[in-house]
């Protein structure tokens, strides 16, 4: 099996979301060893996404548990695959 990075567009549920707060909550959600980084890109009306991009395993399930674990968090509206790309 290889590994694939994958990027989550996580929405948070309204702009007074304290960002740093959730990053490091998507950080512990989703585990040091599949974190790979988080940009923020700005929507609009003060809302920000996190384009959070992780590391799992290309078997079954592959992104699945950590979408769940980040959409399971207190202040997240919703989480999308974005991006996937299997690395050499």
């Amino acid at each position: 099996m290889s590994d694939v990075a994958v990027t989550l567009k996580v929405m948070p549920e309204s702009p007074e979301v304290d960002l740093a707060t959730l990053k490091e909550q998507i950080k512990n959600a989703v585990g040091e060893e599949q974190y790979e980084r988080v940009e923020e890109e700005p929507i609009g009306f003060g809302l920000v996404a996190l384009n959070v991009t992780i590391v799992v395993d290309d078997g079954e399930g592959g992104s699945e548990p950590a979408e769940k674990a980040i959409a399971d968090l207190a202040d997240v509206a919703t989480v999308e695959v974005t991006h996937m790309t299997r690395l050499m």
